[in-house]
């Protein structure tokens, strides 16, 4: 189950001035622009033996890039080949830039980094992945061309553990691109809930080394969208964020940016931002709207916000969450953890309702059977 807490979480959505290199950005930005984006090679085995890049994340940021009629160039530290961490090739998004071969090509042929040029570039947009945190901080070329492309006007976004990217980047008087402005990426407290495997091997944790560089630092609750705009630096939290970092990306370096698709992923974690901010009716609508939103991926939410909640409030919203998936997910394991929760906040009636209704058609579980003793002392 808690691979599939992962993936449903991890499945989960940048920009003020004209330039003045070599593709001045036309107002209505349909034309004439490049935006690179940078992805991590460290991958291998899907994830499994090294982290490499979030294809969700790429391939939602592309989408919004190709909609606006952006041109496109893919690098990555030693170019070549690169490998995703593992993901759903039949989601939407990504089984929309599986199928379109031009974007595919650059992507299994990435560009070494060391041999591009900033003054090709309007943007640069480092897409995250846990691969991030291994190889791109360490790369002198990488951090040369974000320098050079935001000192020649151009705009920086990075999403997820992307901003790992510019954690080393100095400009030329000496301070580094974060000093200062607005940042965020993935948070400490993401890291402990969903990034355990990989967490000992990082030689650092973005949220610490980004306040350490002067970048000021701003979050949103555990995998809800947020983004950080400061001048021409654009950053995002984590997967949920991809488009809107994409989306202000583009604001920012001047295009009139039209409608694009929301994912029913970002539209629940959304949705699931609105309850947590006060919104009661936000349940209730996707509850009404099961095609429309994942409750599934509420569930999960609410499974992984008991975690870290403080006090009854935080403690009740996680409930509710659990509560609107639970015939979705149908599974003991969120039903135990929906009758403790009821227990914890002196629900027992409740709880026990919730036992006997697990014992039903799970009558081995243990859980279930130890729980209902402690209700019944």
């Amino acid at each position: 189950m808690r691979l599939f807490i992962i993936q449903a979480l991890m499945l989960i959505t940048l920009l003020s001035a004209s330039f003045t290199h070599a593709h001045a950005a036309a107002p209505n930005g349909d034309q004439d622009l490049t935006v690179l984006m940078v992805v991590s090679g460290n991958g291998q085995s899907k994830g499994e033996v090294q982290p490499g890049y979030e294809f969700d994340e790429f391939a939602k940021a592309y989408l919004v890039f190709q909609a606006h009629n952006i041109a496109v160039d893919v690098a990555s530290p030693k170019g070549g080949a690169v490998e995703a961490d593992q993901f759903d090739p039949n989601k939407a998004f990504n089984a929309q830039v599986l199928a379109d071969t031009e974007i595919m090509t650059k992507l299994n042929n990435t560009l070494a980094i060391s041999t591009l040029n900033a003054n090709d570039y309007d943007a640069v947009f480092v897409v995250g992945g846990k691969g991030a945190m291994f190889d791109l901080p360490k790369d002198a070329a990488l951090q040369q061309i974000i320098a050079d492309v935001y000192e020649q006007k151009g705009v920086i976004a990075a999403v997820c553990h992307g901003p790992a990217a510019l954690v080393d980047v100095e400009l030329s008087n000496g301070e580094y691109l974060v000093a200062g402005k607005r940042v965020n990426g993935f948070t400490n407290n993401e890291e402990q809930l969903f990034g355990k495997k990989w967490l000992p091997h990082f030689e650092f944790l973005l949220e610490d080394k980004l306040g350490e560089r002067g970048g000021v630092f701003q979050s949103s609750d555990i995998m809800l969208e947020h983004v950080a705009v400061d001048g021409r630096l654009v950053t995002g939290q984590n997967p949920s964020s991809t488009v809107g970092v994409a989306i202000a990306m583009l604001e920012t370096m001047g295009v009139s940016v039209q409608p694009v698709e929301r994912f029913s992923d970002d539209l629940t974690l959304a949705r699931v931002a609105e309850f947590l901010g006060g919104n009661d009716a936000a349940l209730t609508q996707m509850a009404a709207d099961s095609e429309r939103y994942q409750l599934a991926l509420a569930g999960m939410y609410g499974f992984y916000y008991l975690k870290q909640a403080d006090g009854a409030e935080q403690q009740q919203h996680a409930l509710a969450l659990m509560l609107v998936a639970q015939d979705a997910i149908n599974n003991p394991n969120l039903d135990i953890q929906i009758a403790k929760t009821q227990q914890l906040l002196g629900d027992n009636i409740a709880s026990q309702k919730t036992v006997e209704k697990i014992l039903v058609q799970h009558p081995d579980f243990e859980p279930a059977q130890q729980l209902l003793k402690t209700l019944g002392q």
